[in-house]
């Protein structure tokens, strides 16, 4: 697995470097087979030290986790238990994924804007109604199965997530709720 270790204004010690491919390393081998990448950034927030860990499975997936605390070592731990849980509750499905799909989840390209807030337009002021794009960047939209969404959306800790359907090949989306449940939006099924 490759390990990208990374400080935000902050310098990381060879000595926590390889603490953290250690403990991670274990973890994550304990629960997905294959991991492919780890990438792990530490920065500062006020006094608090934060750990942001994202692990890129060959299947497609990607599980993160963050954890703060006011020691450097202590935000990693907080952040590696964190992971540990979250594999832990999927462990499972991600064996079970991992079965069903021999091949690595395939990826398309879609286009990725970023929109400045609006002004309420005059009414003579048609102009205005047209969007200023503030950042134009690519995105990769997995080719998965409403079940490896939903699993995606729990393991990334997303809010959102936009893929293509492999029953029917169709763009759908999965969000969280306010209430907590999952919404799925399949445009294919409105009559």
């Amino acid at each position: 697995m490759r390990y990208q270790i990374s400080g935000k204004q902050i310098d990381i010690g060879e000595a926590l470097q390889t603490h953290v491919k250690a403990e991670l390393g274990e973890v994550v081998e304990k629960y997905a087979q294959r991991p492919t990448e780890a990438v792990i950034v530490f920065s500062r927030s006020a006094h608090e030290f934060v750990c942001e860990t994202v692990i890129h499975l060959a299947t497609g997936l990607n599980a993160q986790a963050k954890g703060h605390a006011t020691e450097i070592y202590a935000a990693f731990e907080s952040c590696r238990e964190k992971m540990d849980k979250q594999l832990r509750r999927y462990k499972r499905r991600l064996r079970n994924h991992h079965r069903d799909r021999p091949q690595p989840v395939e990826f398309g390209a879609g286009a990725s804007y970023i929109l400045a807030p609006t002004e309420e337009p005059d009414e003579a002021d048609t102009e205005a109604l047209q969007p200023v794009v503030v950042a134009e960047m690519e995105t990769k939209i997995p080719s998965i199965t409403v079940g490896e969404a939903v699993m995606q959306l729990e393991l990334g800790g997303q809010r959102m997530l936009v893929f293509r359907n492999e029953g029917h090949g169709g763009v759908n989306v999965v969000y969280r709720r306010d209430d907590g449940n999952i919404g799925w939006i399949d445009p294919r099924n409105s009559k």
